[in-house]
């Protein structure tokens, strides 16, 4: 499955007509509809994606049509702000960090959906104002026909071999790409040596990209030998590109590790259609919805108590085998991401 964002601006409907009016208002409250503002990574190209899946069945099930509108994690919480006085989604998705800065800035109302009693407490706000709905993983990427063998560490990065081949999404703009700088921090000690790493990094890498599902097909391709990404958007893109490989940096004590990325659900305050929007949010946690993430999806169910044994699921684990993870204070990082970029805009001069 190959997985492109699509230009914010763009609605993408999914057996629906436009959600929202010439003039911009919200449509009525009673429609048969939810608009949804999502990162990327879970809509298929093809429309074999979870999304796909999980929409179609949810409009099938109860006639509610769903409108889907994709970007940045960023840039939808950004959207979200401006709209703010005026909504015009009903449910929001995000990755970590820009999930709490949604809660933090009041976009999210409370809203634990069914089955969310089973998602881990650090899948979800504890004011129950948002909930993990597919977990998730940070990873890189590296064509597997070019290299024979996956880089082991940050500073085999550094090689001049790697110079224009390397490319990683743009901190705090794409989730992914505000992962890489949260990593490095981890890896290396701290922020003032991962911002020294990265302004050595930039002699190699590309420059910005406000997408991180563009650019697997880049390193598929041979343009790129290595970029950032996360483990579901990219195992469900390796089924249709064959050079693609997954890979997780060492640190100094030469060891891989990464921390959870999950895909967090909320209901936006004021929502146009609250009730439709609060059924969709419980469709997604439920047990047939989150058996599918695997299958369909590639990626890790929310729910605790799903225990996926398809094929994607025995390949996943086995793919995570010996990766130690840890956990983030997103907290604090929402807190401090507004500083951190603008460190790293001028280690890096992006």
């Amino acid at each position: 499955m190959s997985r492109t964002r699509l230009p914010l601006a763009v609605a993408v409907a999914l057996l629906a007509a436009p959600a929202l009016s010439a003039c911009g208002s919200p449509a009525a409250a009673d429609a048969k509809e939810v608009t949804v503002y999502s990162a990327d990574g879970l809509k298929g190209e093809n429309g074999d994606g979870w999304y796909d899946k999980v929409f179609a069945d949810f409009t099938k099930r109860t006639g509610i049509k769903v409108k889907y509108v994709e970007g940045g994690s960023g840039e939808v919480v950004q959207r979200a702000v401006r709209e703010k006085s005026n909504p015009q989604a009903d449910v929001l998705v995000t990755l970590p960090p820009f999930i709490q800065e949604a809660d933090a800035k009041g976009l999210l109302q409370k809203y634990e959906p069914e089955g969310s009693t089973a998602v881990s407490g650090a899948g979800k706000a504890p004011d129950g104002t948002w909930t993990s709905v597919v977990d998730n993983y940070f990873g890189f990427v590296y064509d597997k026909k070019e290299l024979k063998t996956a880089p082991k560490t940050w500073d085999d990065l550094l090689d001049p071999a790697y110079r224009n081949k390397l490319q990683y999404s743009t901190p705090g703009v794409a989730g992914d790409g505000t992962a890489v700088l949260i990593q490095t921090m981890h890896d290396l000690g701290g922020k003032d040596q991962a911002l020294a790493y990265l302004k050595r990094l930039q002699a190699n890498n590309v420059g910005p990209s406000a997408s991180t599902g563009k650019l697997a097909p880049k390193v598929d391709k041979g343009e790129l030998l290595v970029a950032n990404g996360d483990v579901q958007m990219n195992y469900a893109q390796s089924k249709t590109m064959p050079n693609l490989g997954i890979w997780f940096p060492a640190g100094k004590d030469g060891k891989p590790s990464s921390f959870a990325l999950p895909y967090a659900a909320g209901l936006v305050t004021k929502a146009p259609h609250g009730a439709n929007g609060r059924k969709l949010l419980d469709f997604m946690l439920s047990q047939r919805a989150q058996t599918e993430v695997s299958s369909i999806g590639g990626g890790f169910s929310a729910r605790e108590d799903v225990k996926a044994t398809d094929a994607n699921a025995v390949a996943l684990g086995k793919l995570m085998d010996g990766v130690r993870l840890f956990e983030p204070d997103w907290y604090d990082v929402d807190k401090n991401l507004t500083s951190y970029v603008e460190d790293w805009k001028s280690a890096t001069g992006s």
